[in-house]
């Protein structure tokens, strides 16, 4: 993982548009930006049950744009999360075909107990879209 490439504040439905690059170092581009982590809010939707019954860790986050999947790992599944909770989430982007995108989640954070919490987050993609990833864009 290169820490030096800053998560990108991101929807769900921008994602979309992400695309493996051809890179040993598993790096994603978007429009010109090359990244490996991304941030997001939204809020916990139970992941729907796998075949072989195991559920523990496993939930989907809902941004209002779209949905995405996170793996949770290590001291965050001895958390409780549960669905409903509007959570902050940073981890490494994971392109899959035919499936739910997925984040590997290193950074977790509850935000339900702040009330302005969503509409807030919206602003902020807007204006990092503005004015860090749009004249990339436009290049």
């Amino acid at each position: 993982m290169d820490y030096s490439l800053a998560a990108l504040k991101l929807l769900c439905v921008q994602l979309g548009s992400a695309r493996q690059t051809p890179s040993q170092n598993a790096f994603i581009t978007l429009g010109g930006i090359i990244f490996q982590r991304a941030w997001l809010q939204g809020i916990l939707v139970p992941a729907p049950s796998s075949s072989d019954g195991d559920e523990s860790g496993r939930f989907l986050l809902d941004d209002g744009t779209g949905v995405l999947e996170l793996f949770l790992s290590g001291d965050f599944l001895s958390r409780r999360w549960e669905a409903g909770m509007y959570v902050m989430v940073v981890g490494a982007y994971v392109v899959r075909a035919g499936d739910f995108p997925m984040l590997k989640v290193h950074k977790i954070v509850d935000l339900s107990p702040f009330p302005d919490r969503e509409s807030m987050w919206y602003l902020e993609v807007m204006e990092a879209f503005k004015l860090f990833y749009q004249p990339l864009f436009e290049e």
